[in-house]
């Protein structure tokens, strides 16, 4: 599975951007997957993550009430809708995914715990 993240850019604080990831040719439907980002100097850090149905979600502080995750099963992608964007939200965003199969609702509890990785798409936020 490779996993391919794509949406990224440069924009404004405010602003929106929507983020994607798929793993073409593959069926994300019972792998529970989470989005993480990276910014210069600093650690590694999960944003928001969904169950294999997206019965379950759970963000980071700093992003609630601004991002959503969110799937599309019949279409194999997952996304995440970044809204109100901020100079700290600036970073390598990338998805990766964990297989759930036959646990619906479960949520890794570790970044370690993520089979698959994509390699990232750059977000910047910048005036």
């Amino acid at each position: 599975l490779q996993l391919v993240e794509s949406g990224g850019g440069w924009v404004q604080p405010g602003t929106s951007l929507k983020l994607s990831c798929e793993g073409p040719g593959f069926d994300l439907g019972f792998l529970a997957i989470g989005w993480f980002r990276q910014a210069p100097g600093k650690d590694l850090e999960e944003v928001a993550t969904i169950s294999s149905t997206g019965e379950r979600r759970n963000y980071v502080d700093s992003v609630k009430g601004r991002f959503t995750i969110s799937r599309d099963n019949v279409k194999h992608v997952v996304y995440l809708q970044m809204d109100s964007l901020q100079y700290e939200d600036t970073g390598l965003y990338s998805c990766a995914a964990f297989n759930a199969f036959g646990r619906p609702s479960y949520l890794p509890e570790r970044q370690d715990m993520y089979q698959y990785w994509g390699q990232g798409t750059q977000v910047t936020v910048s005036s």
